[in-house]
């Protein structure tokens, strides 16, 4: 019997035993017939429901006071998350997703919620890719499969110094998980500024079996004319000083070509968003604005890159100098990384603080 782990549109049609759930403010277990029970008196939006009563909109967003978390979903498996929806306010740079799964007492998941979805800049940019989707205004989604065995744990970190609000809503199917399944992993760094003749790492320390699933960079240029000449290079299975995979250039791994140019003007940046991949460009022409800053991602959603014992991704920041000679650049660059990975991987770096995390 299909077990409703993956849907496509060749599937859609065919039964399952798998039972749909969602979790949000309305219902923060997810339990079958549980939803839309807040008490009046207890509801976030008790003031604009206070006419109507429970069972209508009384609580759908919470609220997470200044420096602290909250669990906004602890799901027992097995299952796999197939979807969440977030807009929060404020600061993204300053709000953290975690997911932790089965018994790890580390996350696989730690990343800031706009650079998870793609919008590294705090500011809205529309995404129209497989796996994630920005929308207005500001609706962050991801359709990235995440299945668990025992247990999924999510949590923010509010490290603003003023309240959050959320709404969210995480939708996932409970399920039998095929032995084969590896775990949804996702890392961010950030470095300001890259040390000179330096190579950006976007993802080091990974042992185990998996793949190579996607990349975001948010990238913030410190030097005039073109700063894309570096080449990405996976080091997989052993390998030491080269890699097995070596890209061309910045623009030619996000699938661009010549400097990501208006072909026909040859004056601008063209941005574009594809299913698997895009450009964000920041323009720098309003008042206080120093930097040109950009963001990209791709999701090697029909390319995953396999790895049998390990894994290492850099890239290289170049620009050009006189004498037709390339420049290495000492550019602001954040990324995420994501992966799918046997379990148990090995903990992440710390994550810097609010203060380096900070967007100026």
């Amino acid at each position: 019997m299909f077990n409703g782990l993956q849907m496509n549109m060749g599937n859609l049609s065919r039964l399952s035993e798998a039972k749909t759930r969602s979790v949000s403010a309305e219902n923060f277990t997810g339990e079958k017939g549980k939803g839309g029970m807040c008490p009046l008196e207890k509801g976030t939006a008790k003031e604009a429901a206070r006419d109507l009563g429970t069972g209508w909109k009384v609580n759908p967003y919470i609220v997470i006071p200044k420096e602290s978390y909250f669990t906004i979903a602890d799901l027992k498996g097995p299952g796999a998350v197939q979807h969440i929806w977030m807009t929060p306010v404020g600061k993204w740079r300053n709000t953290i997703i975690r997911i932790y799964w089965d018994d790890n007492p580390y996350p696989s998941v730690e990343c800031p919620a706009g650079d998870f979805f793609c919008c590294g800049w705090q500011e809205y940019y529309q995404v129209s890719a497989l796996a994630v989707c920005v929308n207005p205004g500001s609706g962050l989604n991801c359709y990235w499969s995440m299945p668990f065995r025992k247990r999924c744990r999510i949590t923010l970190e509010n490290r603003d110094e003023e309240p959050v609000t959320i709404y969210y809503q995480i939708d996932h199917v409970l399920t039998e998980v095929p032995d084969d399944c590896a775990y949804f992993h996702a890392q961010f760094r950030r470095v300001n500024p890259l040390p000179y003749k330096t190579d950006y790492v976007i993802l080091d320390g990974v042992e185990g079996t998996g793949q190579y699933v996607g990349t975001y960079l948010a990238w913030g240029v410190n030097n005039n004319l073109w700063w894309g000449e570096g080449e990405i290079k996976f080091f997989l299975d052993g390998d030491d000083k080269y890699p097995t995979i070596c890209g061309t250039g910045t623009e030619d791994y996000f699938c661009g070509s010549y400097d990501f140019e208006d072909p026909v003007t040859h004056d601008r940046y063209l941005p574009f968003t594809t299913p698997y991949t895009g450009l964000q460009v920041v323009h720098t022409d309003q008042l206080y604005q120093a930097q040109r800053r950009f963001g990209m991602y791709r999701f090697h959603i029909m390319d995953p890159i396999r790895f049998k014992k390990d894994l290492k991704v850099t890239i290289q920041a170049l620009g050009w100098r006189e004498g037709k000679r390339y420049l290495p650049l000492q550019d602001d660059i954040a990324s995420v990384a994501f992966w799918y990975q046997t379990m148990p991987g090995r903990e992440f770096p710390r994550l810097p603080d609010k203060d380096y995390l900070e967007i100026i």
